[in-house]
């Protein structure tokens, strides 16, 4: 406390109790990039960052940016025990299994992470998740190419909870890999296969007769995916509010009409309503009637 000319006490922010103001009701709503420059501002605040950053739920990397090097990373988490969002997106050019195997081990309540596009981790990484997070729900491994089948079997036989997992590009996995996790995971509401051309009818059926309350399903260039596993999905996913098909040439209307009847939004137009648009950005036509597909 200081006292101005005037007779008036003056409250500076570090003499506001740490943990039960300072911590709970205002650094929560400050970006991360900002907490990490107010570490520089003196050895009191580097302090009281800490003391924030080893009791913050969430961690994410992309408020930060992607330059963030690797000491720092490791120094601000590492006396964190109760991390339940971790998000590394920013981080792919440079995390590796050394920096991140320690965050993992130490905070066993995280709910969700998203590694999407962290190419320089291992499939270590994803059992390490596995063994020590088992109460995931959302996990994020799009582009992650390291990802194969013996972590993702990991995965399903440790994380029974997970609602949505995102398997983008990661072109090792195959068709037995995404039925044992269906078959384990059968709570998912929300899987993403696209990008794989290994991915064929039989993971997606697999898929859909176990995960009955599926709302999103991306099968985006899935080369091999036809006309009767999106049957299936519709057969056996009521709650399906969001289906994309683009770029897989062997799925048509014949089995989208159906879902497209129960208001799924589908990414790939019907054809008569393709032909139109297209023939109004050739000639400026613009029909005066409306179609019902």
């Amino acid at each position: 406390m200081e006292e101005r000319s005037g007779g008036v006490n003056r409250c500076q922010l570090l003499d506001l109790p740490w943990e039960d103001v300072l911590v709970t009701h205002i650094f929560c709503y400050l970006p991360l990039r900002q907490l990490v420059s107010l570490q520089r501002v003196s050895k009191q605040f580097h302090t009281l960052i800490q003391v924030y950053l080893a009791n913050c739920r969430s961690f994410d990397l992309t408020q930060v940016g992607p330059r963030m090097p690797k000491e720092a990373f490791c120094n601000m988490l590492k006396d964190n025990k109760v991390l339940q969002s971790l998000v590394l997106q920013n981080c792919s050019d440079w995390v590796t299994d050394k920096e991140l195997l320690p965050v993992i081990g130490q905070n066993q309540h995280l709910l969700q992470i998203d590694m999407r596009g962290c190419v320089r981790l291992s499939r270590h990484a994803l059992v390490a998740v596995s063994l020590s997070c088992t109460r995931l729900q959302h996990l994020g491994l799009a582009h992650c190419e390291w990802v194969d089948s013996l972590s993702l079997r990991s995965l399903a036989d440790h994380c029974r909870g997970l609602r949505s997992i995102d398997l983008t590009a990661c072109r090792q996995l195959k068709d037995e890999a995404v039925c044992y996790l269906a078959g384990k995971c059968t709570g998912l509401r929300s899987i993403s296969v696209a990008v794989n051309a290994n991915i064929t009818d039989v993971a997606v059926e697999e898929v859909a007769k176990n995960c009955r309350d599926l709302e999103q399903l991306d099968l985006t260039g899935c080369l091999r995916v036809r006309n009767d596993s999106i049957r299936t999905v519709a057969e056996y996913c009521p709650k399906l509010q969001s289906l994309k098909v683009n770029h897989c040439h062997n799925v048509t209307e014949s089995s989208l009409g159906v879902l497209r009847r129960r208001n799924v939004a589908i990414d790939v137009e019907p054809p008569l309503e393709r032909a139109l648009v297209l023939l109004q950005d050739v000639v400026g036509f613009a029909p005066f009637i409306n179609l019902q597909i």
